[in-house]
């Protein structure tokens, strides 16, 4: 009688870290792949767009404050008020917008491609899919990620702005700054790959949010409650999958782009 040989502890999570990495790379092969999936493209494009933009928009005003009021007080506090407007406006392009973009595409949008894909997961439509000899991955998966890239990039840019504007309001209406050292510190210090780096981020992001939502929605347990799982196991290991690669990419940053002196 043999003896019955246990799995060794992470073999389930390297399994899943495995089946990630090789769908991400049969995302980006397909993305090749013609003819283009042009209306689904386009239809989960204004789907993502449409349960993001508001509560984008919503948190970005408040989080541009935060930093605004934060670093008004601290710059007022060492005497370098002057440099306000450059310190919270880099923050919020370089850091907060791709943030705030990268959780609710995953929260908002990611969930609901996971649970999309879950559903059709367990009314066997993706196997049926693959009996007809048709890709899941290119005819839903593909348009879903880059769906998500597009909207995320645009997303960027409406946080950006947003969170500009309102870190210009509070610094300078609620905590009485100069409206031209505000502007001037930013001339003077911000630089184009400042921007460049965000947008960078959020496609990233984008698409990464996006994998693990498609993944987690073809792979859900059994019944409505798998997919349940499913949709809560996907925003939880993009939230944390963004957040160590958004370390690692600001760390190559700064190393790669001196920053701009006055």
């Amino acid at each position: 009688m043999t003896a019955r040989t246990g799995a060794l502890p992470g073999t389930g999570a390297l399994r899943q870290t495995g089946n990630l990495f090789v769908l991400a790379v049969d995302v980006v092969r397909g993305t090749f792949v013609r003819p283009f999936q042009w209306r689904e493209f386009v239809q989960q494009a204004w789907f993502v767009a449409s349960v993001t933009i508001v509560p984008t928009a919503m948190v970005s005003v408040p989080f541009g404050a935060v930093i605004a009021l934060q670093l008004g007080s601290l710059t007022k506090q060492i005497g370098a008020q002057s440099f306000t407007g450059a310190s919270s406006v880099l923050a919020i392009i370089q850091q907060a917008s791709p943030l705030i973009t990268a959780l609710l595409i995953a929260g908002a949008g990611g969930s609901a491609i996971c649970a999309d894909l879950g559903a059709r997961t367990i009314r066997e439509e993706i196997a049926a899919m693959e009996t007809l000899g048709i890709s899941p991955v290119y005819r839903l998966v593909v348009p879903r990620v880059l769906a998500a890239m597009l909207v995320a990039t645009l997303l960027n840019g409406v946080v950006s702005v947003v969170g500009v504007l309102g870190g210009y309001f509070f610094n300078v209406i609620m905590q009485g700054g100069t409206p031209g050292a505000y502007m001037a510190s930013f001339n003077g210090l911000a630089q184009l790959p400042d921007l460049w780096i965000g947008e960078i981020k959020a496609v990233i992001f984008g698409f990464l949010a996006a994998v693990v939502a498609a993944d987690r929605g073809l792979n859900p347990g059994g019944g409505p409650k798998g997919v349940g799982d499913a949709v809560n196991q996907s925003v939880v290991i993009s939230f944390m999958l963004l957040f160590f690669v958004n370390v690692a990419l600001t760390a190559i940053y700064l190393q790669l782009v001196p920053p701009k002196g006055m």
